[in-house]
Parts: structure tokens; C-alpha cells; sequence
């Protein structure tokens, strides 16, 4: 993809991980149109690199995203922050294989929580704060929040964000179940790139499908979700991987995965 003054991407493909920063510090990286057809462009070209296993989104160490920008919205409109394929910030409806880790410091309040609503897992350092305060202004929270949010924590407790509008800080979103790990302040992305590092050691094709299952599968027909984890394992079983999986443990060595 093409790097803009916006966003910054950098893979490496030997780590199998890419990290994507939102950089608009000067606009507490609020999303603009540049900015989320930069995501999505960098989530294309994860999807689409063999080499690339998981993506580590971040905002730099002050903030996450504190949402829309406000200022283009009330000149260009909403509709200049979205992409067809991603939604909100390129990402918030976008369909992908790869696990995606987010890694928070400072507020990712409003549209920067509907895009870790997006996301698999959630690292934050202790400063981080949450919270969809959509209805202080009169906006609905349109990119997800509404309903991800109370499949990610408790119903009553997604119910109190949404209609408070208050902001929360990173224990209570451990504590509820939003975040995997609170860490020291400035230590996020490190701590997310360490999550992603446990990750890229497992076979990257059993990695996506079980993904796969436990977004689709959790919230379908006990019957559906059986069929769900049949054609998984059958994706799996006829992978180079699962050869390799089954022979390395027989010789009792590290696996070498070919995400084949």
C-alpha cells in the first residue's frame, strides 16, 4: 500500500506482523477520509501477503482515536470517513482472515472504541479510556458500538456506556471483559506485539479458521455451529500445515509453518 502522512504502515513479514498507526496527533487522530482508506488499504495488503499473520493497530502514545473528526463532518458529511468495503474508518464492517490486536493508549473514546469493537483482541495501557459518548452530542453511535459492544461486555453494563455517554478507564474495560490486558503506561504496543509473537507461533491456517468459528459460531444454532467447525477442521486437515503440525510433533521439534 502507499503510506500517507496520516497513517503509517509497517510490515515484517519475518515476525509475520504488521503494525498500522493512526498519526494525527494534531487531531488527537480523529478520522478523516485519509485515514480510513489508509486502514482499509493496509488491511488489504495484510490479507493478501502469505507472510503476514496478524495486525497490531495503534494510534501512538498519547491516543488511540478519539472517532470522527467533527470538523469533516459537518462540512463533507459522514460518508467521508467510510469506505465500501470497511465501513467507518475502513475497517468497522470489514470482512478478514487475520486476527488484528489493537493496541490503546490514551482515550480511543467514540468512533476509537467501535474500532476496537472491530478488533480481536485489546491491549491498553493503564491511562486508556473508553466510551461511546455519541448521545452528549446528539449522534447515535453508528459504527458498530450499539450492538458489538454488548456481545464484547455485559448487556447492562454496554447499556449504561451507551446511554450515559461517560468515558471508563482501562481497569473497569478489564474488569469487564472489553480488554485482554492492562499494561504500564507506554507499553502497549509492545505488549501487543508480544500477544501477536504467541499467536504467529501456531499454525497460521488453524489460526484463522478457529477465528472464523468463534466469531461465526458463538452466537449461531448449536447445529450450525457443528457444521462451522466440521468445515474448518476439513480446511485444515488438507493444509501442508497440518502435515507438517503432525510430523514436527513426531520428531519432536518446532513446527515450520508455510500458511499452506
Amino acid at each position: 500500500m502507499t503510506e500517507t502522512s496520516s497513517v503509517r504502515y509497517e510490515p515484517d513479514p519475518e515476525r509475520h506482523v504488521a503494525v498500522v498507526t493512526i498519526d494525527r496527533p494534531e487531531a488527537r487522530n480523529a478520522v478523516n477520509g485519509e485515514v480510513a482508506y489508509a486502514i482499509e488499504a493496509a488491511l488489504d495488503d495484510v490479507e493478501t501477503d502469505d507472510e503476514l499473520w496478524v495486525t497490531v493497530l495503534t494510534g501512538g502514545p498519547r491516543t488511540f482515536c478519539s472517532g470522527a473528526d467533527l470538523k469533516v463532518v459537518s462540512t463533507e458529511g459522514a460518508r467521508s470517513f467510510t469506505t465500501r468495503k470497511g465501513g467507518f474508518a475502513g475497517i468497522v464492517r470489514r470482512e478478514r482472515l487475520k486476527p488484528l490486536i489493537a493496541a490503546v493508549e490514551g482515550p480511543a473514546v467514540a468512533g476509537g472504541t467501535e474500532i476496537l469493537l472491530a478488533c480481536d483482541l485489546i491491549v491498553a495501557g493503564r491511562s486508556a479510556t473508553f466510551g461511546i459518548p455519541e448521545v452528549k452530542r446528539a449522534i447515535v453511535a453508528a459504527g458498530g458500538g450499539l450492538f458489538r459492544l454488548g456481545r464484547k461486555i455485559p448487556p447492562t453494563v454496554a447499556m449504561e456506556w451507551a446511554l450515559t455517554g461517560e468515558q471508563f478507564p482501562a481497569d473497569r474495560a478489564y474488569e469487564v471483559g472489553l480488554v485482554n490486558e492492562v499494561c504500564p503506561d507506554g507499553t502497549a504496543l509492545e505488549r501487543a506485539l508480544a500477544l501477536a509473537d504467541r499467536i504467529t507461533t501456531n499454525a497460521p491456517i488453524a489460526v484463522q479458521q478457529s477465528r472464523k468459528v468463534m466469531l461465526e459460531g458463538t452466537w449461531a444454532e448449536e447445529a450450525d455451529a457443528w457444521r462451522m467447525s466440521r468445515a474448518a477442521t476439513d480446511v485444515v486437515y488438507h493444509s501442508e500445515d497440518f502435515k507438517e503440525g503432525m510430523q514436527a510433533f513426531f520428531e519432536k521439534r518446532p513446527p515450520k509453518w508455510s500458511n499452506s
